[in-house]
């Protein structure tokens, strides 16, 4: 396992600022993080967190490298609720290493739902690594990723790389973090029209005004704002142009993730 030298770090983050895609940014960055050994990575955010809940997945930002298999299990068929790192995750900031888990485990912390989810991750190679949970900048957002490392690095390994390249790691993961949220992404997508129409009422635009702008009639408009609506899963106007400027969707010189 070979880190980057400082002339490789500074051409890979040039690269990642540069980066206009949400696919392009990942992809760096899972060849970067195969250099110190993990090669399986699970990304998520949401900004619709409240209280125990990270809200509706639908909403959330989930980018990884595992195979289809471990995604189901762990996301479709929402073992990440009783993860004992997403737990840790949740309720702190930093970095984790997995060796914890041991502790945990041994000293009778864990809960049945949760030493279930350790051993389907055992059973999915998914066993030495590390967990960045990112500090959040409001009540509702929270983000973090999973380093899995190869199966066959044990975790005394992995927190020997981190005791070597731990800084590294950290600002790495927190630029690809930060990057992430300024691009395009989410499942539901707005069409031209959609997003234009939001635009407009985000400049304070009425449905009259918008109309006249567009070369429109005002029931096509209102027509338009109702399918954005229904595409964000929104309630009202209001709630669907929030929506849309936290997916990166409007006011945005690339409209596609």
């Amino acid at each position: 396992m070979t880190g980057l030298d400082e002339a490789g770090l500074t051409r890979h983050l040039h690269a990642l600022t540069q980066a206009r895609r949400t696919a392009e940014v990942w992809d760096l960055h899972a060849a970067c993080m195969k250099r110190y050994g993990f090669d399986r990575l699970l990304y998520g955010f949401t900004r619709y967190r409240m209280d125990a809940s990270l809200g509706n997945p639908d909403d959330w930002v989930v980018l990884t490298t595992h195979e289809p298999g471990y995604v189901d299990g762990f996301l479709r068929n929402e073992l990440y609720r009783q993860a004992p790192m997403v737990h840790w995750a949740m309720a702190n900031d930093g970095a984790c290493s997995w060796s914890r888990l041991a502790q945990w485990e041994q000293d009778g912390s864990l809960s049945a739902e949760e030493r279930k989810v350790l051993e389907f991750n055992r059973r999915m190679g998914v066993s030495a690594g590390y967990t960045i949970s990112f500090a959040p900048w409001s009540q509702r957002s929270k983000g973090a990723i999973a380093l899995t490392a190869r199966p066959e690095i044990t975790q005394a390994e992995v927190d020997a790389v981190w005791e070597r390249h731990g800084e590294t790691l950290m600002v790495l993961n927190t630029v690809v973090h930060l990057k992430l949220l300024t691009l395009p992404h989410g499942s539901r997508r707005l069409t031209a029209r959609q997003r234009e129409v939001l635009e407009w009422v985000g400049d304070g635009k009425t449905t009259q005004d918008i109309a006249a702008l567009m070369a429109l009639t005002p029931a096509t408009i209102e027509k338009h704002l109702r399918l954005a609506r229904e595409a964000l899963d929104a309630e009202t106007t209001a709630q669907a142009l929030l929506k849309a400027a936290y997916s990166n969707q409007i006011f945005v010189l690339e409209a596609e993730g």
